[in-house]
């Protein structure tokens, strides 16, 4: 054998057009195991990592790799690879090549209680010289439980982003999920291969641009209503120090989970939506708002107030340890939904269990999503007056945030009807409140003519509301399209149909049915960024246009059961909203997944993509 393919390269050695004269390297080419060696390890029960190391003037084809296992019961997933390098080849034209070192991963699928086999693994190249080699089969034994061998390292290294396993490339960071570069595939890169004050850094700018979101609009109404709720004698010191409180806690919790939710690859958020947890943090929101409008006052016994006054007087103001509880609850229960950062985050802590540098980037990245709020807290004590009626009226205003907040937290798991209500209520009894239907003195000031206007309009639209809960509306935002029935009618039938498969089995039917691409989208009741994703985004007339080219398959994942579960594994996705896009052939389409809200016409995009 040996001989046979010493006589092949010095046949091709002879003939090879692909290097002009002069310009070879100096040497004897090598054999091709010593030029491309071939090495492999188990990162995990389901991904092997194979390197090939590349000797210098020597350089890989991308499109050679071929993989196989003895035994032939343990298969092989799609390989996922990084881009290489194009090169003009005077024999193949343009091709994608790696010199130096190239990592693969692949997706490992194997019998129940196979965790040893063989990997045969051929790979192709060439020697700058003038000689092309022919494909090189070698092979590397396999234990899918060992532990894959590390480099070295220390806590500080994890923390500073120096992971102690194989590093492996960006395009490879979603392993298994058939995407080489979604935007939360190079966002698990960045964490991969940055350092760490730069992961850390890039992570903070994340949670300033999610703090914009409308899941931390609710957040709003809670710092300040807690800050509102201690008076006029707070400090500008105290409510700043009451703010960084409520937003650590929320920081130090949304680490905590996504840490838990990286290792474990379960959606932990979920388990909180439900009706009962989410009405129980409702109802807190209703006795404080109650509080605020003047009907009790929140305090300790007085047993326990003159127990606790001699130790606990350096905390006038406000309890330190309550405002922190309420930053915990607020990250748990009304914190943002999946979105490409946040994912990014879990899927690199997943794929390489680095929890401290995973950790401390959602740490910097809650913190992000915090720092408006240090301006609201700090904010909410300016606008306070002395004692009087106006400082009556601002704490009744925070009330009213609360009660809304209480709505809003509701409506994902009561149905449709009832929140529709609640805002109509809170809207009519607002306006009363503020003398919609009070006649004004005659000589009426500036302010007191601008608020009974604010009453009049807050009175109209929640009479609108109600009149359109009434008339079988269950748009909080559009009360009265039930009355324009024909017109709501004709859109309805432009809207893109979905299809809803409930179980990989399910999905994989579909898959192989069709003969048109294939959008699957991922959704849940209590998801906000998948309900915008919904009204702004599909909706747009011409995302409508594209989408109805395509088969549509929703996977509704609002009960997180074991087919939910199995879903969101099958693509390395810890929460909705997710988009995966699908050839006619059933194969994933890489680089297009969306992760989180898009707007309509970058998703338009993506779509032209898909259609390609």
């Amino acid at each position: 054998m040996h001989r046979l393919l010493s006589l092949l390269v010095l046949l091709v050695s002879l003939f090879s057009l692909s290097a002009p004269a002069g310009a070879a390297p100096s040497g004897s080419p090598m054999r091709p195991e010593e030029a491309f060696v071939l090495s492999a390890q188990a990162l995990d029960a389901q991904t092997v990592e194979v390197t090939v190391k590349i000797a210098g003037d020597y350089y890989l084809y991308a499109d050679k790799f071929r993989f196989h296992a003895d035994p032939d019961t343990v298969t092989f997933g799609t390989p996922e690879r990084p881009p290489g390098k194009v090169k003009k080849d005077d024999f193949f034209g343009e091709v994608e090549t790696y010199r130096k070192e190239v990592k693969v991963l692949l997706p490992v699928n194997a019998p129940a209680g196979t965790t040893k086999f063989r990997l045969l693994g051929s790979v192709q190249g060439c020697w700058d010289g003038g000689i092309c080699y022919p494909p090189n089969e070698q092979s590397a034994d396999i234990d899918l439980l060992a532990k894959p061998v590390k480099t070295g390292g220390n806590f500080l290294d994890g923390l500073l982003g120096r992971d102690d396993k194989p590093a492996q490339s960006a395009a490879a960071a979603t392993a298994g999920s058939g995407v080489a570069d979604d935007e939360s595939g190079r966002i698990a890169g960045l964490l991969r291969n940055a350092s760490g004050p730069l992961v850390l850094l890039s992570f903070f700018g994340f949670g300033l641009l999610l703090a914009f979101t409308p899941c931390m609009f609710p957040m709003i109404p809670i710092l300040s209503g807690i800050i509102v709720g201690h008076g006029h004698n707070i400090s500008r010191g105290r409510a700043f120090m009451l703010s960084l409180v409520y937003v650590l806690g929320m920081a130090l919790t949304y680490a905590a989970a996504g840490v838990a939710a990286g290792l474990s690859g379960t959606m932990l958020a979920a388990a909180l939506q439900n009706a009962w947890v989410l009405g129980s943090f409702a109802l807190v929101f209703v006795l404080l708002s109650l509080s605020m409008f003047g009907f009790y006052e929140l305090q300790l016994p007085s047993a326990l107030q003159s127990r606790l006054s001699s130790t606990a007087s350096h905390q006038q103001g406000g309890s330190l340890g309550g405002v922190a509880v309420m930053g915990v609850l607020s990250a748990l229960i009304v914190g943002p939904c999946v979105a490409a950062p946040l994912a990014g985050a879990l899927l690199y802590i997943a794929q390489t269990g680095n929890a401290v540098l995973g950790g401390a980037a959602l740490f910097a990245m809650a913190l992000g999503m915090g720092a408006p709020l240090l301006i609201v807290g700090v904010a909410a004590r300016s606008v306070l007056p002395r004692a009087g009626a106006w400082m009556e009226g601002v704490k009744k205003a925070f009330g009213v945030m609360l009660l809304a907040v209480a709505v809003w937290l509701l409506t994902p798991v009561v149905p449709p009807l009832l929140p529709m209500l609640a805002w109509a209520a809170l809207l009519v009894f607002s306006g009363i409140f503020l003398h919609a239907i009070d006649p004004l003195p005659p000589h009426a000031k500036g302010w007191q003519r601008f608020w009974k206007g604010v009453g009049v309009v807050l009175l109209i639209g929640g009479s609108a509301m109600l009149i359109g809960a009434l008339a079988g509306s269950r748009d909080p935002l559009q009360p009265l399209a039930v009355l324009r029935a024909q017109a709501s009618t004709a859109n309805a039938a432009e809207l893109p149909r979905f299809e809803k498969v409930a179980s990989l089995a399910e999905l994989d039917a579909r898959l192989a049915a069709t003969d048109r691409p294939v959008m699957l989208d991922f959704y849940a009741d209590w998801c906000v960024s998948c309900k915008e994703m919904e009204r702004f985004t599909f909706t747009d007339p011409g995302v409508a246009a594209r989408m109805n080219r395509m088969l549509l398959l929703k996977a509704d994942v609002t009960a997180n059961n074991d087919d939910d579960k199995a879903l969101l594994k099958r693509f390395n996705l810890f929460g909705p909203p997710g988009t995966i896009f699908f050839d006619p052939a059933g194969k994933e389409r890489g680089g297009l997944r969306v992760v989180g809200f898009m707007k309509a016409d970058a998703f338009g995009e993506v779509l032209d993509r898909a259609l390609r």
